[in-house]
């Protein structure tokens, strides 16, 4: 078997919430997600997060912007990083 690359990257929940103006605690009562999940996501300390809890976000988020929020906004890809020598 082959191994799978993996691509590298990050939460924008903490820029959806400020561009909402909401807080983490308010998206949790808001979505059914728990405070913890928001709270490792928003600080980007959580490897992976399933597909209902991003649903559930996105759901959430929209209506606090009035719009439709995709799953993919939720994500952007890291910079690759700089190796040393």
């Amino acid at each position: 078997m082959g191994t799978t690359a993996l691509v590298p990257v990050r939460f924008r929940l903490a820029t959806l919430l400020a561009e909402a103006g909401r807080s983490q605690r308010a998206l949790a009562e808001r979505s059914g997600v728990s405070p913890t999940t928001i709270n490792r996501m928003a600080n980007n300390l959580t490897a992976q997060v399933s597909l209902g809890t991003l649903d559930s976000l996105c759901a959430a988020l929209g209506e606090e912007l009035g719009r439709v929020v995709e799953p993919g906004e939720l994500l952007e890809r890291e910079p690759p990083r700089k190796r040393g020598r």
